[in-house]
């Protein structure tokens, strides 16, 4: 039986496995099919401590890898298919290909998907002008014309977020009226650099090498028209990949994994969480990797106290 299984590699489950492994836990860490997580998807990371000239975001998760199979993390490149965490003693993890590893203790660290807009033209210029990121992608488009598509907390914050940077942000909403809260839309409404468009959504977006405007068609009239933009920002809120917890974990209205204050406990003795399925607010490597640090020790400390 395992002492420590990590369903998870980004910061989050890279991080986790660092501590883990030089506190003895001896992890196996479940790496899924896309190895690093999200960041691996990104050109170049700017704000994460430590790279004064950036970093590319396959790089950065690399070196987290190595880091951890440095202090004796195993890692296997396997898909997690469900879960049986009832029995305290001995939680169950059950591999797409069949095998079945069983744990003292378990750290999902699973992460969150961007919610898009499912475009083919979005997908192609990911990284090339589309995010989902404004803090992460502002302070590349200083002195450029942006737009944000939603109408939410997430989307306000985004347009505010990029008016330190962008010369103009507009906001392309689907409905006549705002769904954030009062506050966050009266400082978006009242902004001199934030202007709206109202019952619209995002057909394509133009460009060939890098995003150069958006087609947008009015949800009442049918109507189309062009708005002219250097980017694109996503701000449709974040799906957590906790699907094969919700029976078990306690998950919050949008299927984040709830945990005790200031830990990474969830419901669960001896099950924790970090990163993005655990976090519906920050969303950054950095706050990832702190979480997966936390979850560590906590996961250090059940261990030891059982």
């Amino acid at each position: 039986m395992e002492k420590l299984v990590i369903i998870g590699s980004g910061p989050a489950g890279f991080t986790a496995a660092i501590y883990a492994a030089r506190a003895n836990l001896q992890p196996l860490l479940l790496a899924g099919m896309l190895p690093g997580g999200l960041l691996t998807q990104t050109t170049e990371v700017e704000n994460f401590p430590g790279f004064p000239e950036g970093v590319n975001g396959f790089e950065l998760m690399f070196k987290m890898q190595q880091q951890a199979e440095r202090f004796g993390t195993r890692i296997e490149m396997e898909q997690v298919e469900k879960v049986d965490l009832t029995d305290i003693n001995c939680k169950k993890i059950f591999l797409a290909g069949g095998n079945v590893i069983e744990a003292e203790s378990v750290i999902v660290a699973t992460g969150a998907q961007p919610r898009w807009l499912g475009l083919e033209s979005e997908e192609r210029l990911k990284n090339h002008g589309v995010s989902a990121c404004a803090v992460c992608d502002a302070a590349f488009f200083r002195d450029k014309n942006v737009v944000v598509i939603g109408g939410g907390d997430s989307a306000m914050e985004d347009a505010m977020a990029l008016t330190n940077f962008a010369a103009k942000v507009t906001v392309i909403h689907r409905r006549s009226e705002l769904r954030a809260s009062k506050i966050m839309a009266d400082r978006a409404l009242n902004h001199e650099k934030i202007n709206f468009i109202w019952n619209s959504t995002v057909i394509e977006v133009l460009g060939e090498d890098h995003v150069t405007g958006v087609k947008i068609r009015n949800v009442e009239t049918s109507e189309e028209q062009i708005v002219d933009c250097d980017g694109m920002f996503v701000a449709l809120g974040h799906i957590p990949a906790t699907e094969i917890f919700k029976e078990q974990l306690e998950l919050d209205e949008h299927g984040f994994i709830k945990l005790e204050a200031s830990s990474s406990r969830t419901n669960i003795a001896g099950v924790f969480a970090a990163g993005d399925c655990a976090d519906p607010v920050y969303r950054q490597a950095i706050h990832a990797a702190g979480m997966g640090c936390r979850a560590a020790l906590d996961a250090e400390h059940y261990l030891r106290n059982r």
